[in-house]
């Protein structure tokens, strides 16, 4: 049995393989491979992390952006997948307030799709099988007359509210990676695996990137490279001599979402009920708009080749619009749409015919019987990332020889730990607004609505970015809107950032807010000063 702490193990059991060599060389930066890591480096383990594109560049930043249990898979009898992330929210919450935080979901009645009886047995259900500190239980609502109902057709006149979390997917990897490097570990972005080849004792990988190759040992190597996980063990990953590495099936499944303006002014969101028997989300989104998704579309096993990315397709937006106008009163048309994004979903093969039926719980297989060990991770789903990461890192301990402490489940990622700006933690939510107003009186030539988009990103840390700034002109130029130099030199020397898209897209959403001449501005200021980048100590492009 392990138990946690609240801060990582001491470091003095760190180093235990040569300086050209690691422990873990981890495959992956998607939220599992940034996770492992984190878990491992905090374990005092030494951690390489090779990244093909940039973190969260495909699955980890393509999510509903939910920190839920799955209402729907209650349905498939999924009780342990649900009880396990049901009791990870509130972990999840507290660890970084400033990019997660509670939200309330209104499910409209609609009698056709499933009867009222059903939706309170699994909402009492939701609400017990794991225990709640800070989100409230669910409730029967009347639409009629209510700010919930307002938007809606005026048929829906009764419904259900429960609680769940949102969660800024993206940030949520970046500050995994950002706890793992402060904890000693290596990270690479834009690096290419070419080869790893096992051996008895250890592996010899092939690490590519743009300034050419290099040769790395590890103890142990970790698969996390998600929809790429199985074709990584088939194509790259060679067995030693003599025997084979047996590998799982994966089946890739497409999410697509929609972006829309603004469709209600409430903070709510909205799980809507499809004849279909799945189910669709509209959500509150960057304050001006409004995220409809997702879709379920299986992909052939060679869709994602190359390292290409998931993108929607006219059928997906047609179908998303007409089941968010089967509720809303204003319909909504592929007209609307301002925006989109898809992620692929690497889910372990079940043999289940329906896609949305396929189970999002997570599977870690090990090889170490006959050669260096070697750990993949199979599905999973955001919101039992953290669980996910340490059972991985318990497995590679035991595979090692030297299982060591658990310790992330109290822990803070980067920026999350507020005493510092407010005192004792209350509530991760009021915690948030509470920061806001610290900042306010530290730092009140700052805009109120860049003090709120800064500390949304950056929470405690938020200083780090300001530099010892004492006006907007010690910012430097604002290069877009709202987005000076000083921020994005931050994201170049801190964050990995290497690319406008990876600013505007995933370290932000500002791409959204911005016009093509905005982005543009961006994408110049990256262009002129790529020379000029000064990396830090593990850190590489």
């Amino acid at each position: 049995m392990t138990t946690a702490s609240t801060s990582a193990p001491a470091a003095a059991t760190a180093a235990t393989t040569a300086p050209d060599g690691c422990d873990v060389l981890v495959v992956g930066g998607g939220i599992n491979g940034a996770g492992i890591a984190r878990d491992l480096a905090g374990r005092g383990w030494k951690v390489v992390l090779a990244e093909a594109s940039d973190f969260a560049s495909h699955t980890s930043s393509s999510s509903t952006k939910l920190i839920h249990g799955g209402l729907r898979y209650l349905e498939y009898y999924e009780f342990s997948l649900v009880r396990k992330a049901l009791q990870e929210r509130e972990v999840l919450l507290r660890s970084a307030p400033h990019i997660m935080w509670p939200l309330r979901f209104v499910m409209p009645h609609d009698a056709a799709m499933r009867p009222a009886w059903m939706i309170r047995i699994g909402l009492f259900l939701y609400d017990h099988l794991a225990r709640r500190e800070v989100l409230p239980g669910s409730e029967g609502v009347d639409l009629r007359g209510s700010p919930y109902g307002a938007p809606l057709k005026r048929t829906y006149t009764k419904g259900f509210v429960y609680s769940d979390g949102w969660v800024d997917d993206a940030r949520l990897v970046l500050l995994n990676a950002l706890d793992a490097r402060e904890h000693g570990a290596v990270l690479h972005t834009r690096t290419t695996v070419t080869a790893a080849q096992r051996h008895a004792d250890h592996w010899t990988a092939t690490l590519r990137c743009a300034d050419g190759e290099r040769p790395l040992h590890a103890r142990a190597l970790v698969n996390a490279a998600g929809p790429w996980a199985e074709g990584f063990l088939r194509q790259v990953a060679r067995p030693a001599h003599g025997e084979t590495i047996a590998t799982k099936s994966l089946r890739l499944v497409k999410g697509s979402h929609i972006i829309v303006r603004k469709r209600f002014d409430h903070d709510h969101a909205y799980i809507f009920q499809n004849p279909d028997k799945r189910i669709i989300f509209a959500i509150p989104y960057e304050d001006d708009f409004t995220l409809i998704g997702t879709t379920d579309v299986e992909l052939p096993a060679d869709a994602l080749a190359g390292f290409a990315k998931a993108r929607i397709d006219e059928g997906e937006i047609a179908y998303l619009c007409e089941q968010a106008s089967r509720y809303f009163a204003d319909p909504v048309t592929p007209a609307d749409v301002v925006w989109t994004y898809a992620g692929v979903r690497p889910l372990l093969d079940d043999a289940s015919g329906d896609p949305s039926a396929v189970t999002r719980d997570y599977l870690l297989e090990t090889h170490a019987d006959s050669g260096a060990p070697l750990l993949s991770v199979w599905g999973g789903k955001i919101t039992t990332f953290r669980k996910l990461a340490e059972d991985a890192a318990d497995l590679l301990g035991d595979m090692l020889g030297d299982r060591r402490r658990a310790w992330t489940e109290h822990a803070h990622l980067p920026g999350g730990d507020l005493r510092d700006w407010i005192g004792a933690p209350q509530r991760p939510d009021t915690d948030f607004q509470r920061l806001l107003v610290a900042i306010g009186q530290r730092h009140p030539w700052l805009p109120p609505s860049l003090a709120r988009r800064l500390a949304r990103a950056y929470g405690a840390r938020v200083d780090r970015v300001l530099h010892g700034a004492d006006s907007l002109a010690d910012l430097g130029p604002e290069i877009a809107p709202g987005l000076h130099q000083a921020e994005l030199e931050y994201l170049v020397r801190e964050e990995w950032a290497r690319a406008a898209d990876d600013v505007l897209w995933r370290r932000s959403k500002l791409g959204l807010h911005y016009t093509e001449a905005q982005r543009l501005a961006v994408l110049r200021w990256f262009e002129e000063r790529e020379h000029l980048w000064v990396r830090p100590p593990g850190v590489s492009a």
